[in-house]
């Protein structure tokens, strides 16, 4: 199928059902096109305005046929005020510092990136990433993509976030962290840092991805207010 932006076609594709990664007993499909052109910078906030993603090169966006768990959320900069316990996330973790830098993969990135596959989601897809996996993950990029760092003051790579850069907002690709840190809420600290990030910037959103009801991974989206999912009148504010 094919759609018209307002000055250059978009084709989609939908790709064939495979077991879902969230949800069990659920198929998954998805609606995709390839970000590519000269004006692929404004094909790409389009999209991303209308409940999209971007993996490598192309963008997608669920489509599955039984099924509207995945819904598309951001976080309302503007209105957002950390939680006491937030607030308390962010004491434990005063003393790491944030860089953001371009989207380059280092073997110090990658190793802790596959420690924490191993450690909190060693039944995933991404399971069995070697480095240039990682590296094609990281580089392969056709839009603004930086690379967000967390790291201590002995300089150790805490934590790192892919983020895509677009006039209204950042949207986190994928964290990792490390996992010796329980205690540190770390996953919660990268969002708030992110919201910094994005504030400094004078960007009005966060861009989290997809929250799936049920899914216990997703779950912590919910505890970010305000919150807007996008459907079919657009992106509405989620009022509970």
């Amino acid at each position: 199928m094919s759609v018209q932006s307002r000055s250059f076609p978009v084709s989609f594709m939908v790709t064939t059902e495979v077991p879902c990664p969230y949800l069990p007993d659920r198929m998954e499909r998805k609606i995709i096109t390839e970000l590519a052109g000269t004006q692929v910078g404004e094909m790409f906030e389009l999209l991303s305005r209308a409940g999209f993603r971007r993996s490598h090169s192309i963008a997608y966006r669920p489509a599955c046929a039984a099924c509207q768990a995945c819904v598309p959320v951001r976080i309302d900069i503007a209105g957002f005020r950390p939680s006491r316990s937030m607030r308390r996330v962010l004491a434990r973790n005063a003393g790491l510092t944030a860089e953001v830098r371009p989207a380059h993969p280092t073997q110090e990135q990658y190793q802790l990136f596959s420690q924490y596959l191993e450690m909190r989601h060693n039944d995933g897809e991404m399971v069995g990433m070697g480095p240039q996996d990682y590296a094609s993950m990281v580089a392969d990029s056709p839009v603004d993509t930086r690379m967000v760092e967390f790291r201590d003051r002995a300089r150790n790579l805490i934590a790192a976030c892919l983020t895509d850069w677009s006039s209204d907002g950042i949207s986190a690709v994928y964290s990792f962290f490390t996992t010796d840190r329980p205690q540190n809420s770390l996953g919660t600290y990268v969002v708030l840092r992110l919201l910094d990030l994005a504030r400094q910037a004078q960007l009005p959103y966060l861009y989290l991805g997809y929250w799936v009801d049920g899914s216990q991974k997703m779950d912590y989206k919910r505890r970010f207010r305000p919150l807007e999912r996008y459907g079919p009148d657009g992106w509405q504010r989620i009022e509970s």
